[in-house]
């Protein structure tokens, strides 16, 4: 058994980041381990990780800035400290293993757990790894991956695909979802551009829906509006006469998913993941400036497989987005076989696969 392995998560940044490091920390615990949460001093966590019951280090981190500035020399010796303040943490309370969730929060940990011989995981959230997953890939003692795909981007000989981790509340609603789709009258839309929202999404979906009200579909609609301005968004749904109910932001997601018909919204590897685990369709507007254009790659995925449909933002419309919209209303099975496809992604013991593979790993090196 395991009690007393230590494990440090480095989960900090965004939380894309921090919920799935949450999850696996939460499954860690459950099991008797010591857990170490490892952050970024980033305004979100501080709401994310209410509750935690475990220890946590906050070392301030940010992403590399491209190009020569004065700003990307700035970001170097940030990195170095950031590094430099790891290793004293980590060498107060050496773990046994530490898994390292990518961004470059991940940065400092995985130098001090390298300077210091500790044995080190990586988890690539994404399709195509980004650029912190792929500059530590060489020396990481296993990688895991939450796409089939990702064997194509990350060459490591130990490379375990486990899924994406999702929070407990999540996992146990999901599973819970009977999805016998569906007469689709009224149309239930969800709209959602991530935590802080999208501009692109949040002006030009709301008009679209009201064209669509326009031409007789029944619709409602739950739009995840983001830190923008709400009220606008609202007048228009009310002007229209659409059922709308308008949000900042939603913690409680799993109360959502299982009433939706249709998700309009970006494809972040979190969202990708909870849209499985709910058997919700979607139609995908990956974020266009996203590194290495990792939200097309995850929305294609999808695509592949019958679960969403996908177009690119610039291709983005009010009127190719109103027929789009009515052809779903008028194609439920369709919408059928999309949410079939969407629940064979569902990855539900990604969570516990994760956790496996730390104590494994963790377990490796205490024997040496």
């Amino acid at each position: 058994m395991s009690k007393n392995l230590k494990v440090a998560i480095a989960c900090g940044g965004t939380g894309g980041h921090i919920f799935p490091g949450l999850a696996t920390g939460g499954e860690l615990l459950a099991r008797g381990c010591e857990v170490t949460l490892w952050l970024a001093g980033k305004d979100i966590e501080g709401d994310a990780v209410k509750g935690w019951s475990g220890r946590i280090v906050t070392i301030q981190a940010e992403g590399f800035q491209f190009g020569f500035s004065w700003r990307s020399v700035k970001t170097i010796f940030r990195l170095h400290k950031a590094y430099r303040m790891a290793l004293k943490e980590m060498r107060k309370d050496p773990p046994d293993v530490l898994l390292a969730m990518g961004s470059y929060a991940s940065f400092g940990p995985v130098r001090a757990a390298r300077k210091l011989g500790v044995p080190y995981v990586l988890h690539e959230a994404n399709l195509v790894p980004g650029r912190a997953i792929s500059w530590l890939l060489p020396k990481a003692t296993a990688v895991a991956a939450s796409f089939e795909k990702s064997r194509f981007y990350l060459k490591h000989n130990r490379l375990i695909i486990t899924g994406m981790p999702l929070r407990q509340v999540l996992r146990e609603a999901s599973l819970k979802v009977d999805r016998e789709c569906c007469s689709v009258k009224p149309l239930r839309v969800l709209v959602m551009g991530g935590s802080r929202g999208a501009q692109a999404l949040n002006e030009t979906v709301p008009e679209a829906l009201v064209l669509t009200a326009e031409k007789g579909l029944s619709i409602e609609v739950n739009h995840i509006a983001g830190l923008q301005d709400s009220k606008t968004i609202e007048a228009l749904y009310k002007k229209a006469g659409i059922k709308a109910k308008v949000y900042h932001f939603v913690q409680e997601m799993e109360k959502m998913y299982p009433s939706i018909d249709l998700a309009i919204c970006r494809s972040g590897a979190a969202t990708c993941a909870e849209l499985a685990a709910f058997g919700v369709p979607a139609l995908l507007i990956p974020y266009p400036f996203a590194i290495r254009n990792h939200q097309m790659s995850n929305a294609r995925a999808l695509q592949d497989i019958g679960a969403a449909d996908v177009v690119a933002q610039e291709d983005l419309s009010a009127s190719w987005l109103c027929d789009y919209l009515i052809n779903v209303s008028e194609n439920p099975e369709r919408l059928k076989r999309m949410v079939a496809a969407m629940r064979k992604r569902a990855q539900p013991n990604a969570t516990a696969l994760l956790a496996d593979l730390l104590e494994e790993v963790g377990r490796e090196g205490t024997k040496k």
